[in-house]
């Protein structure tokens, strides 16, 4: 199955200064602390919101923690995702992120094992 998302940048951040719990409900602290450490970090938690919301469609889940869906960088420096709680046997996922100044998004696809 495959999955995709995207988000102007500027909602993401109006959302995380409106609401300042979003970020622990949200991201996991290895995403926080990757977006924090950014220029502009509203970009970089807009591409992961999208990232996760690209897992959830091509899984296919009607209910989902958004904790448990965590994007990485491989070795290489690509972007991953790492599966925990009731998702932990759902993989593997491919996942392709990008973004602009105006917005993000992020395509996810089951891999077939």
């Amino acid at each position: 199955m495959l999955g995709i998302d995207l988000i102007e940048v500027d909602r993401m951040a109006a959302a995380l200064e409106r609401t300042p719990n979003l970020r622990a409900r949200l991201f996991t602290p290895g995403e926080q602390a990757y977006a924090d450490g950014q220029a502009v970090p509203a970009r970089h938690y807009a591409a992961r919101f999208c990232a996760k919301e690209a897992v959830v469609k091509a899984l296919e889940l009607a209910s989902w923690d958004a904790l448990d869906i965590e994007v990485v960088h491989k070795p290489t420096g690509a972007p991953g995702i790492v599966l925990h709680g009731p998702l932990t046997d759902r993989g593997p996922i491919a996942l392709s992120i990008t973004h602009t100044r105006a917005s993000a998004a992020a395509v996810a696809m089951v891999v077939p094992a």
